[in-house]
């Protein structure tokens, strides 16, 4: 993990700033989101995307926004809490760590499904392979090994020269049939593909990072946004678009890129594809894990000697409900999709927090973007289903908790750094 930002690091060029931002929003959900949306809606799913990125667009408004105005120093937790008070902030904090330990079962199962895809295997090799990535990944948090910076720039530039590779190389198979019928699954099945596919934009709050790396934030930040979102939205959109194009009737697989890359240059492409979504799942993972367990350090009660309470909790929380989790979609009783809904809506729901704070204490523009923000996401919130109810309980049970005793470190703190770790991840991710 990197280190922690201070005034007296190097500040952060545009060029430098921009690339982090694309690596916080682009990782291994991309590797399966486009497979998911296109079986829901069929050709249909461009429609979702763009209207996702329309969504992603204002949200990367409010919290450029924020990230200039409040400050950076409090990230999402404090987002909420200058706005809707600390309780909220602190509903906020809990429900990023959720969705990170809910994420990283996702993550894994994806990192599982393009090593299957590489021997010709189908889910009962998928799972026990995501069960040994997140036994892996939740030891090498245990042992601190920590992804290095320009390693994780390096995961980014891979990810995005693959993404258009595949993209490009795959081309010459597409076919004009495979776009209708364009609504299979008529409007219900776009509605059934907005809410999984968010998870594709969960990111953008770490701008509250990268204002105290950059020399003159409020005019580098908004240049920063621009660069990040029009790359994250011609690579999604082109993938999108590839899945369908190419794909047709067997776009809804859950191995996309890898099917694309055997398109470009045969079944040596599934081979390369595997090798980057292993190592995009370990980086990615573990990177997240290591933001949260800082913050569980913040919010739990201190003590003299807190040691790697935070790792510990982390580690354990997740083994225990990850690896339940995955063998559930094993067994058949969950599927993917069902379970990339958990982290979506956890994620969404700390979204929904900061853009209900943002309408209180922006103004002009960013408030109206604010505006518009809110209600979609609580929709999408909404549309994520069975889910809510796990928002619901983490939301409430992190409200009624005692606040920390003053003097101790505040969750603000630790959500700085856990943003700082997203902004040097391959995303869970979101």
């Amino acid at each position: 993990m990197p280190e922690k930002i201070t005034a007296g690091r190097p500040p952060l060029s545009t060029a430098g700033a921009s690339a982090l931002y694309i690596g916080a929003l682009l990782g291994p959900s991309l590797l399966l989101l486009p497979g998911l949306a296109a079986r829901a809606a069929g050709p249909a799913s461009l429609l979702v995307w763009l209207a996702l990125l329309v969504l992603s667009g204002l949200i990367a408004v409010v919290f450029c926004a924020l990230g200039t105005r409040v400050g950076s120093a409090g990230g999402v937790a404090g987002y909420t809490a200058a706005g809707l008070g600390e309780r909220a902030g602190r509903a906020a904090a809990w429900c990023f760590l959720a969705g990170v330990v809910a994420g990283a079962p996702v993550v894994c199962l994806i990192g599982g499904s393009y090593a299957a895809a590489a021997i010709g295997a189908g889910q009962s090799t998928a799972v026990p392979a995501a069960l040994v990535l997140l036994g892996l990944v939740l030891t090498v948090r245990l042992v601190g090994v920590r992804t290095g910076v320009k390693l994780q720039m390096v995961l980014v530039a891979v990810l995005v020269a693959l993404v258009l590779f595949a993209m490009l190389g795959s081309a010459p198979s597409s076919r004009a049939a495979n776009w209708t019928p364009f609504l299979p699954h008529g409007w219900a099945g776009v509605a059934r593909a907005a809410p999984p596919l968010m998870f594709a934009f969960v990111g953008w709050e770490a701008a509250a990072s990268l204002t105290t790396r950059l020399r003159d934030p409020r005019r580098q930040l908004r240049l920063v946004v621009l660069i990040a979102f029009v790359v994250t939205s011609l690579l999604c959109l082109g993938l999108a678009a590839a899945t369908v194009a190419v794909l047709g009737p067997d776009a809804g697989g859950a191995v996309p890129l890898a099917d694309l890359m055997r398109a470009a240059i045969g079944d040596s492409g599934r081979i390369l594809a595997v090798g980057a979504a292993l190592v995009l799942t370990l980086a990615a993972t573990n990177t997240y894990l290591t933001g949260a367990a800082e913050l569980t350090d913040a919010l739990l009660p201190p003590t003299p000697t807190p040691g790697r309470r935070g790792s510990y909790a982390v580690v354990a929380t997740t083994a225990l409900t990850g690896g339940p989790l995955i063998a559930l979609v094993g067994s058949g009783v969950l599927t993917t999709d069902q379970l990339v809904a958990v982290p979506t809506a956890l994620f969404l729901s700390v979204y929904l927090a900061c853009t209900a704070a943002a309408i209180r204490i922006l103004d002009g523009l960013p408030r109206l973007a604010a505006l518009v923000c809110c209600p979609a996401v609580l929709a999408l919130v909404l549309g994520t289903g069975w889910p809510v109810l796990a928002v619901a309980a983490v939301a409430l049970t992190a409200a009624v908790l005692p606040g920390r005793r003053s003097g101790s470190a505040a969750p603000d703190d630790a959500l700085e750094l856990r943003d700082e770790t997203a902004a040097l991840t391959a995303h869970e991710g979101h």
